[in-house]
């Protein structure tokens, strides 16, 4: 039988949920406009470099008569900031988010989710927990090794489809899959956007002791898959814990009456989309691995889902544009909640620079860790970086901000050392912070409030929190 009927929406955010995230972004972004008139003011001297004129991130300037951010630009701020120099970017994440919302949608509700999730099933469905185990590795090594983040949100909806059909609940698909790749991109080994580029700008081999970088991301995989047992036993003791139970209900209902995909439509709409899929990974893989074209590995997907996955869609529902159309604005329709979240998080890290108070921070860098024990400067360091990333998401930007300091301070540490403190104040904050885009939208996608999350999620933080202490405080004694 062709699938011709269209499901509920793939992406459904709560009024609850939308509201409340609102709150507390339009709360951060007043306590930004607020830090601009009580933070001494000032900004960074320039010199030329090669004949090109470039921030020299040593000299700091005071500006004693500047003023804070006007009132009515810090609450424009979300729109204003579109053209800054972040506004690409962000426009970049917010169209990427809507495209792959409605490729999804429309693999969905044309039966392509639960073909593909089918054969998935049949073929681990005595191995269920070895599954979860195996699916977070991958997600953790894409982090790790690849620098991959953002662009796992594209495999959100159906790996918690996958997740629901195996017995489990959406939350444990955002574990193996969001939070898993937040722990490999914290845990890198040759991440691109914080160890490469980080060690570039301070001058040291990225590859040097890279045999301690290993033993952390085993020991984070351990954790990562201890917290996935620990939940998943708790929830089938008690459903009703899932933080998702009720999302689940509906979803596992709606499941149960959808239309069965006669043999001959499956065949084509497993074929049809494990070649999408395969297109998409091939993409992530060679546009992460080459430097040149690293910048726009964004784009080149927004491109692959927007082609490919009308393509698949048409394909599996024998070229009917109809339901393929319908399908994709729909998912589109349900993505526009999130892109709310985007720009309202961005527009913070906008404020603060527009109202000059991010160099006189980093100035205070230069007093705090200049001279002192390496264990205590270590500290000092990670939690400068800890509170840097609630206001600058972006890791390739913190980099460019915090390693052009450290490069020309003694600190009495390593330059090894100095990268490995940088991506452990980079990484983790991206599951925890409510200024990270990715975060918001993940949790949106499977509607769970920010609050609740950090209630279920603070005892995997307070453990990861000390283990990074401790190999920091291991890698200084052992002179990494």
């Amino acid at each position: 039988m062709e699938q011709t009927k269209t499901n509920s929406k793939l992406i459904n955010i709560s009024k609850k949920t939308f509201i409340s995230v609102l709150i507390l972004l339009l709360a951060l972004m007043i306590v930004a406009i607020v830090l601009t008139y009580v933070v001494p003011k000032g900004q960074f001297g320039t010199k030329v470099v090669d004949g090109e004129e470039v921030v020299d991130y040593q000299t700091y300037i005071a500006l004693p008569d500047a003023k804070g951010i006007p009132i009515w630009k810090g609450l424009l701020a979300p729109f204003m900031m579109l053209a800054s120099s972040d506004g690409i970017t962000v426009i970049l994440l917010s169209v990427f988010l809507v495209v792959i919302a409605g490729a999804f949608q429309a693999m969905s509700d044309n039966g392509g989710v639960k073909t593909i999730v089918g054969r998935v099933i049949a073929r681990f469905k005595e191995k269920k927990f070895l599954l979860l185990s195996i699916i977070a590795l991958i997600f953790m090594l894409f982090g790790a090794m690849l620098g991959l983040f953002e662009e796992m949100l594209t495999l959100l909806p159906i790996v918690v489809i996958l997740s629901v059909s195996l017995g489990f609940d959406s939350f444990t698909g955002f574990l193996i899959s969001i939070v898993a790749c937040g722990f490999g991109f914290s845990s890198a080994i040759t991440n691109p956007f914080t160890v490469l580029f980080a060690s570039q700008i301070i001058g040291v081999n990225p590859m040097a002791n890279v045999w301690y970088r290993i033993i952390i991301f085993l020991v984070m995989y351990g954790l990562m898959v201890l917290a996935i047992f620990f939940y998943t036993r708790s929830i089938a003791k008690k459903p009703e814990r899932s933080l998702t139970y009720e999302r689940d209900q509906k979803l596992r209902g709606q499941m149960a009456e959808e239309e069965a995909v006669d043999p001959a439509s499956e065949k084509r709409i497993f074929l049809s989309y494990i070649i999408f899929f395969a297109v998409v990974l091939a993409v992530i893989i060679v546009f992460s691995s080459i430097a040149v074209i690293r910048d726009y590995t964004v784009p080149a997907l927004i491109g692959v889902f927007l082609i490919g996955g009308w393509l698949a869609s048409l394909f599996s529902t024998r070229f009917n544009w109809k339901i393929t159309g319908k399908s994709f604005l729909k998912g589109v329709l349900s993505a526009l909640p999130t892109v709310a979240f985007i720009l309202l998080a961005s527009s913070i890290k906008y404020i603060l620079v527009e109202g000059q108070v991010l160099p006189t921070i980093a100035n205070k860098i230069n007093d705090l860790v200049s001279s002192g024990n390496p264990y205590t400067v270590a500290l000092i360091l990670f939690l400068i970086v800890l509170a840097l990333e609630f206001f600058i998401s972006s890791s390739t930007a913190k980099a460019i901000f915090i390693m052009s300091i450290l490069s020309v301070l003694s600190l009495g540490l390593t330059r090894e050392m100095q990268v490995l403190i940088y991506t452990f104040a980079d990484g983790y904050t991206n599951l925890l912070f409510p200024t990270s885009p990715v975060l918001l939208i993940g949790l949106s996608m499977i509607e769970v409030n920010y609050f609740k999350w950090l209630r279920r999620s603070w005892p995997l933080f307070l453990i990861t929190f000390a283990l990074v202490i401790g190999f920091l405080m291991l890698g200084i004694a052992i002179g990494f």
